[in-house]
């Protein structure tokens, strides 16, 4: 695997979940795939559960490990061509790419969108580049449009906690004080229709997910419906992705918090397991109460972050060999 970005990198779901717990089982078991291999993890933005869990994976393979803060610990770095590079940045990103490369094996990158110019942001950009002009396997640490080793931990917690063959999974949207960007929702989304679920999205009008996320899955704008029977509840803001209105792409155009997850909502569901993938603003984006019930499962779900990423690592590794 010299790329990872979306569910068909994995290829087989049965063989990647199955991968993933032959690593939980002995997560030093390859140790020896990493022995002089060198992880560079570059972050556009703040992360805690990324950074963490990706730098945990890494070590557990034997991997050295550089962290580079673009934004704290470097020059600033230009993202476009054609400019007069006569302001604060100081650096192009097409030179500091193939610098980076050469420090390293692999290449973990986190860039979030700019939610105002959704050509830009839906074009990847600054992962791109780095695919192009790297030289080096690289995987996204969360991108404008993406968060694939989010995705892959959540399908593993699924996997963990469902209690019937083909469990009945809903992403719920939920009010935010922020305009967040749509990449855990388009990743979830992207991999759940890949899963054997039966997967529903729940979300106001005018809030359409792009149709190459949503897929075949049901899109019920009655939250309450969305909920009944569910197993999992998958709570997650975003902005307003601009599918139906360009002009609203990256913007607030709801605060209806009529959607907050509370106990009642969770009454809909088939003794629903709630989760989301962290940081989460409570009484937001879901009650204390819920959060803090038997049924979350949210702290599970960011431990395996630990366990998607390494089966990442390991299959880039091995690549190398």
């Amino acid at each position: 695997m010299h790329t990872f970005i979306n569910v068909e990198d994995i290829g087989d779901l049965r063989q990647a979940l199955a991968e993933a717990q032959e690593i939980k089982n002995d997560r030093f078991k390859f140790q020896h795939l990493g022995k002089n291999k060198t992880l560079m993890m570059i972050f556009f933005n703040n992360s805690l559960r990324t950074r963490l869990s990706t730098q945990k994976a890494a070590m557990n393979l034997g991997m050295n490990v550089i962290v580079l803060d673009v934004n704290a610990g470097a020059w600033k770095l230009e993202t476009e061509r054609g400019v007069i590079m006569d302001g604060d940045k100081s650096e192009h990103l097409l030179e500091a790419i193939p610098v980076m490369g050469c420090y390293c094996d692999i290449i973990g990158v986190r860039s979030f969108a700019g939610l105002t110019d959704r050509e830009y942001d839906y074009a990847e950009t600054v992962l791109q580049q780095f695919i192009k002009y790297s030289g080096r396997p690289v995987f996204a640490m969360e991108t404008a449009t993406v968060h694939p080793l989010q995705a892959f931990a959540d399908l593993i917690t699924i996997e963990e906690h469902k209690a019937t063959s083909r469990p009945k999974v809903v992403l719920t949207w939920a009010p935010h004080c922020r305009a967040l960007p749509q990449a855990v929702p388009n990743s979830f989304a992207q991999w759940m229709n890949a899963a054997d679920v039966d997967f529903v999205i729940t979300h106001p009008q005018g809030y359409e997910l792009d149709p190459k996320f949503v897929g075949n899955a049901r899109v019920e704008y009655n939250q309450r419906k969305a909920f009944e029977g569910a197993d999992f509840i998958y709570a997650k803001n975003w902005s307003n992705p601009g599918v139906t209105n360009p002009a609203d792409y990256g913007k607030i155009t709801s605060k209806d918090m009529a959607w907050t997850v509370d106990t009642e909502h969770m009454s809909w569901t088939n003794n629903g397991k709630f989760m989301h993938c962290l940081p989460v603003r409570r009484n937001l984006i879901v009650t204390d109460d819920v959060i803090e019930s038997p049924n979350s499962i949210v702290i599970p779900e960011a431990a395996n972050r630990e366990i998607s990423c390494s089966v990442v690592l390991k299959r880039m590794l091995e690549a190398l060999q």
